[in-house]
């Protein structure tokens, strides 16, 4: 008479988990699986100091480590390997990129489709090339394919032709840390650690030309002219931005109003989308935008595009303007800054909306689709 089965083996690629965005969704997503899941036996490929940023996981949850570079020639032949010699049953990637060889059903998450919607803003025509060629290759593999927005979902439909029964949408989830508000003393403490005081604009992200940072520093001079206006922009994310910063600033007058903080520790984050007047989010494009989602869990007042995922992700609770018009920000900017009325409006239309991104709720519905895989369902093409 046979014994018990044995625990299925999946496999996480959590090579990202030191990054922002997709860093941030492994983080979101394994903490809560950890809280969720005690029978399977987890694996999660990552570097070195993976255990450093998720400590405490459960004893079903196991470190390899993994620190093929993203994007590489190594991580095709590495990462299979791995997965092979734990005889993994289930795969997911968090990205599109897949090994050469994945010895196990595969599951994996299409954060956005930016590149094919935007090739514009790739470095090199052979991008593009190379982000057809392994969508595709992750499209005709996964048993299923996870999405953050029902925005991403559609453009798999529409621009890969994916049959909308593979797709399964799991929002993103919002740290537990951005729905406790810090009293005064302890904001401005913390932000005076910063060099700030409450009261300023934010913008808050990776600067990459979708994110329209460009059109956020001339709306704000536009909103708020002249060196005796007291208004303030903060830019917070990556540091490849400081000379055309500098160059805006000085072309628009703006001087020591437009402040750059950089990239932030995730612990900071709370304290400095708390402290902001109002989140300032245009983007030309999203999967899901999840600053949006953390500023309205805080209490925060959003001014966001009228970009698909935005308007699906804030739910009527933010200020929507068109991304491409400077004025429409401006005006946004203005309107925001001086109806005190309508950002409490909307900071308690926010925290209501933002109760909907828990990662419990990810994990949960995550979990639905592993168990589905691990017995067969939605098998891939």
């Amino acid at each position: 008479m046979s014994g018990p089965a044995a625990p299925p083996t999946i496999a996480v690629d959590a090579r990202k988990i030191a990054d922002y965005g997709i860093g941030t969704y492994v983080r979101g997503l394994l903490g809560a699986l950890a809280r969720l899941d005690g029978d399977s036996r987890y694996l999660l490929l990552a570097p070195a100091a993976g255990p450093e940023l998720l400590p405490g996981l459960p004893a079903n949850f196991s470190w390899v480590e993994e620190d093929s570079p993203g994007y590489s020639l190594r991580e095709q032949w590495s990462v299979g390997r791995k997965l092979a010699r734990h005889r993994v049953d289930l795969f997911h990637s968090p990205h599109y990129v897949l090994p050469a060889r994945t010895p196990a059903r595969v599951v994996v998450t299409i954060h956005d489709l930016i590149h094919l919607v935007h090739p514009e803003f790739l470095p090199h025509p052979l991008a593009l090339l190379y982000a057809r060629f392994f969508l595709r290759r992750a499209v005709r593999r996964a048993a299923t394919l996870l999405t953050v927005s029902a925005a991403t979902a559609k453009d798999l439909e529409t621009r890969l032709g994916v049959d909308p029964r593979r797709i399964e949408v799991t929002w993103n989830g919002v740290d537990e840390s951005f729905r406790r508000s810090l009293a005064p003393a302890e904001l401005g403490k913390e932000l005076a650690e910063l060099g700030l005081a409450p009261g300023y604009f934010l913008f808050l992200g990776n600067p990459k030309p979708h994110k329209n940072l460009e059109r956020v520093v001339r709306a704000f001079a536009r909103a708020f002219p002249g060196p005796a206006n007291d208004r303030r922009l903060v830019v917070a994310g990556g540091d490849d931005v400081s000379r055309d910063l500098a160059r805006w600033s000085a072309e628009l007058g703006l001087g020591e109003r437009l402040r750059k903080v950089g990239r932030l520790a995730p612990a900071r984050l709370p304290a400095l989308v708390q402290g902001a007047l109002t989140l300032v989010f245009p983007s030309l494009y999203e999967g899901f935008g999840l600053p949006v989602a953390e500023a309205m869990a805080i209490g925060t007042p959003v001014l966001a595009s009228t970009t698909p995922a935005l308007v699906e992700i804030a739910g009527g609770a933010a200020e929507l303007v068109d991304p491409l018009d400077t004025d429409a920000i401006a005006a946004g900017m203005v309107r925001l800054a001086t109806d005190p009325d309508r950002r409490e409006a909307l900071s308690r239309a926010g925290r209501l909306r933002a109760a909907d991104f828990r990662w419990e709720r990810t994990a949960a519905k995550t979990l639905a689709v592993y168990r589905r895989a691990l017995a067969g369902g939605n098998a891939g093409l």
